[in-house]
């Protein structure tokens, strides 16, 4: 299994965590998103939407959009619940962080980290705050109450929220204001072959 990515992007690092957690093999391929690698011909042949994460199988087949990946390779492990509504409360939670986290968190990481917060995109930045702490206290919200998002046991969910949760201190969120977060931060990197964004 070939999976091409960038490990400090969120998106990609879910990938990686959960091939980890699964001890699965593959290996990882480095692209350079601000210098265009996934806009050269060979790229979009693989991926016409120009976009990584990506994962190509053995077998030539490939498959983009990191929730769609997760929920794939997890098939049939604890990582997704056996039982229906269970299972669905799981794509609640990724579509919550496609929509309703990702869109703030994550964009204004981007702008922090990736783009240095320039002058031109700091209006931006500061207008992802409201929206992203929104987002945190809906998490806090069900961690006050469960230790995982859909309960005891550690999900897909938790792995496509964890990837930006972690590291929204990049993007000018404060986490000491949610205690149960990092509560739940900690349990996830306790979690054995847990890797780092770093490793």
């Amino acid at each position: 299994m070939h999976i091409y990515g960038d490990i400090q992007s969120g998106n990609c690092y879910k990938i990686k965590l959960l091939v980890e957690f699964l001890g699965l093999p593959y290996q990882w391929h480095h692209v350079d998103i601000l210098n265009g690698a996934t806009q050269t011909l060979e790229f979009l042949q693989k991926n016409p939407n120009g976009k990584i994460p990506l994962v190509e199988f053995e077998n030539g087949q490939t498959l983009a959009e990191s929730n769609a990946i997760l929920n794939y390779l997890a098939q049939g492990t604890s990582f997704i619940p056996q039982d229906a509504f269970n299972y669905a409360e799981v794509l609640q939670w990724q579509f919550f962080e496609q929509y309703s986290h990702e869109p703030y968190i994550a964009v204004a990481r981007y702008i922090a980290k990736y783009l240095g917060l320039p002058a031109d995109r700091k209006q931006d930045y500061l207008d992802k705050q409201e929206g992203g702490h929104k987002a945190l206290a809906v998490m806090e919200q069900q961690l006050l109450k469960t230790p995982f998002l859909t309960g005891a046991d550690l999900t897909i969910a938790d792995i496509s929220l964890f990837a930006y949760t972690h590291v929204a201190d990049e993007g000018g969120f404060d986490l000491s204001l949610y205690s149960a977060i990092q509560s739940w931060i900690e349990r996830i990197k306790n979690t054995p072959n847990y890797v780092s964004m770093a490793d």
